[in-house]
């Protein structure tokens, strides 16, 4: 089964009974196979006239009760930027797939790129928290994107769950579980009368009414109190907004996820994630092979990044390699991060996956002549 095929059967898994999107390659096949299988299960699957429309789609199919997703790529996300920052602010559940290309604009539709993971994180405007997932196998694509519902229903708000070409569209063989632990949305347990949408006095994340449940609500992207309607008073805003950032930050115990691979006894770490980690992990085995002791850190949870892990990583190694599908995205977090180790940078953005050769001969030339290395140094392994 191909991962496209596979984010589909996992989110039906997880409780997912709406789907709204627009065909954009490399991601399509997720809806082919939600306008499949939804309705078998007594969900709904609605082709919108474009990406910002199934955003908002999406949304009005969660504030009825329905966990609901969408699937994108590059172009599509920027799109569907302003409705997610909506669904931010009114703290709507939700899971965006993106599978990324090569970009920017329309850029390469059918290559693969990881040029858009910062763009998971402040694709919109202001200051939000988000959850952002990027599995490296089929396997772990299945059960990520049952992660993403549980989290997205756990903390209201929208989960993006981030691929690329490579990895939606090769195929492994995937064994699906026979059940999957599912959570279900909290609601209030107050006579609708009584119930205030945004009332966080018993907990950071308030409980949720489903519309057409007998509970009515105001919901609006504006800064908002405790019954939705619009506030522009000072001391609201600042506390909303703490709020929303507080209540992912507070559990990041609980949100993190990540990889740590053979750095036991390594010189060389390779911080890599998604497709560039199947890379990694073929350089790994070579070089290990030639007694080169390198290990990997893969974050599996990128958004909140794992800052505290990956610092007690780097401070263990000599040196530490970032390996990236883009022009050097990530290698920015990662020097705000880690201090004193020094930082080599390995990125590609020709639309190719970076071979396990170039990250081979990287470790070998650092080896040799990392001395005179500064660090922060960043090597790009460009293609003709």
């Amino acid at each position: 089964m191909s991962g496209n095929e596979v984010i589909a059967h996992a989110a039906i898994a997880a409780g997912c009974r709406f789907f709204a999107g627009y065909p954009i390659t490399p991601s399509s096949e997720v809806a082919h196979v939600m306008a499949e299988e939804l309705p078998k299960v007594n969900g709904c699957f609605i082709q919108m006239e474009d990406e910002i429309a199934s955003m908002g789609a999406v949304i009005g199919a969660s504030l009825a009760g329905a966990k609901a997703m969408t699937a994108t790529s590059g172009p599509g996300f920027s799109l569907k930027q302003e409705n997610l920052g909506f669904a931010c602010m009114a703290e709507v559940p939700c899971v965006v797939v993106n599978v990324m290309r090569g970009g920017p604009s329309t850029g390469l539709p059918t290559l693969p790129s990881q040029g858009d993971v910062m763009q998971a994180r402040w694709g919109t405007h202001g200051d939000h928290p988000i959850i952002a997932l990027y599995p490296a196998d089929l396997t772990e694509m299945y059960q990520q994107t049952v992660r993403a519902f549980n989290l997205a229903e756990q903390y209201r708000t929208p989960v993006i769950l981030l691929s690329d070409e490579l990895i939606g569209h090769m195929s492994e063989r995937v064994e699906f579980p026979d059940s999957v632990e599912t959570l279900k949305r909290h609601k209030p347990d107050i006579p609708p009368d009584e119930y205030l949408p945004y009332d966080v006095s018993g907990a950071l994340v308030p409980p949720m009414a489903n519309f057409f449940e007998g509970y009515r609500y105001h919901v609006t992207g504006l800064t908002h109190d405790e019954t939705g309607f619009p506030s522009e008073n000072a001391n609201i805003a600042e506390a909303q907004l703490r709020r929303l950032m507080l209540k992912i930050s507070a559990s990041e115990e609980d949100i993190l996820e990540w990889e740590e691979d053979g750095l036991e006894d390594a010189d060389i770490a390779i911080f890599a994630y998604g497709a560039g980690a199947r890379s990694v992990r073929s350089a790994m085995l070579r070089l290990r092979e030639q007694g080169v002791r390198v290990g990997m850190f893969r974050p599996v949870t990128i958004w909140p990044f794992p800052d505290e892990a990956l610092r007690a990583a780097a401070a263990r190694v000599r040196v530490l390699f970032v390996v990236e599908m883009n022009m050097g995205q990530m290698v920015r977090e990662i020097e705000r991060v880690v201090r004193d180790t020094p930082i080599v940078g390995i990125h590609r953005a020709s639309g190719q996956p970076i071979d396990p050769d170039e990250i081979v001969s990287t470790a070998h030339h650092w080896l040799e002549h990392g001395d005179t290395l500064q660090p922060h140094t960043e090597v790009f392994q460009m293609s003709v």
